[in-house]
């Protein structure tokens, strides 16, 4: 039997937020928090009430102190994150926006701990979990990451458990477009569920329409898809049939950073309940409306009990 509903991994730095608007040279006074869209969906779903086990590496540092007992506060099995003694932890400096823009974001991870991970990590019993959730920011950061990804995805398929993958591009961290979409490509085909937004979807694939993304992928084997549409909503498509989720209202953005790391949360956890996509694909849409209502990358992600009594109030 699984010992752990979901497997995570991927890198989480310490964040400093700025706490006034305006030049990051200019802001005098920062907030310490926790970034990574891993990590993000890992918080996303122990919160929900699932055993999550966390595998990645930080360093010997207060950074790496910080990020390791932020994660287990939020009730991430962390047993299997491994201390660095000669590498550091990764940050980011993040800006304020006031305004629902995108905030600017300036990252310090080259050669961190976590872009030393390889397939070494992986111990015995390590996959013996229900599901694995994996992103594309892995795949970016070295190339032992990229093997440990592979490793990860198929000794989960050769287990017969289900897989989530989100690309979460990130061009900055490639030397190239056209190696981006190669590597990313080549593990979003093993998922059994995929989750891009339009605008990765579009890169990926070179089509536009979310009906034709959608049939790409199913045609290279992945069972299901669910494209985040933005402000309209989100699109899905299986075997079993298509359609789009309209959006949840939200009366003002806060933080748009997250979101996506949100749906992810939604869509996964209710297919691992065995609801249908569509009922997955609605409450990733709710998830990532909270997400952009809080300020912070998983601040915003609910709590089982915020979940139960928002869908006694669909069902009312």
């Amino acid at each position: 039997m699984p010992t752990h509903d979901v497997l995570c991994f991927g890198e989480t730095m310490t964040m400093f937020v700025a706490e006034q608007t305006g030049d990051l040279a200019t802001v005098g006074q920062f907030a310490k928090r926790i970034a990574g869209a891993d990590s993000n969906v890992a918080i996303g779903l122990a919160r929900l009430g699932f055993n999550v086990r966390w595998l990645s590496r930080v360093g010997n540092d207060s950074l790496g102190r910080f990020v390791l007992e932020s994660l287990r506060q939020e009730g991430l099995d962390c047993s299997s994150v491994e201390t660095d003694n000669v590498h550091p932890t990764g940050f980011q400096l993040k800006a304020r926006c006031d305004d629902g823009s995108d905030p600017v974001v300036e990252y310090f991870r080259a050669n961190s701990a976590a872009s030393h991970m390889s397939s070494a990590l992986i111990s015995a019993n390590l996959v013996n979990a229900r599901h694995l959730h994996a992103t594309g920011i892995p795949l970016a950061l070295s190339p032992g990451c990229r093997a440990l990804s592979h490793e990860l995805v198929e000794q989960m398929r050769a287990a017969g458990r289900s897989i989530s993958f989100d690309p979460n591009l990130r061009p900055s961290l490639w030397p190239d477009r056209a190696s981006m979409i190669r590597e990313i490509n080549a593990l979003a085909v093993k998922a059994h569920w995929l989750l891009p937004g339009l605008e990765e979807g579009q890169v990926l694939t070179g089509l536009q329409a979310p009906e034709d993304i959608a049939a790409y992928y199913l045609d290279r084997g992945v069972e299901q898809v669910a494209i985040k549409l933005g402000a309209e909503g989100a699109y899905y498509r299986s075997a079993a049939g298509e359609g789009r989720v309209a959006p949840v209202p939200v009366a003002q953005v806060v933080d748009t950073v997250g979101a996506g790391d949100a749906f992810a949360v939604g869509v996964v956890s209710a297919l691992l309940e065995g609801l249908d996509l569509a009922e997955a694909v609605a409450r990733g849409n709710w998830c990532g409306s909270l997400a952009v209502q809080s300020r912070g990358d998983m601040e915003g992600l609910p709590r089982r009990h915020a979940l139960e009594q928002h869908t006694l109030r669909r069902s009312a």
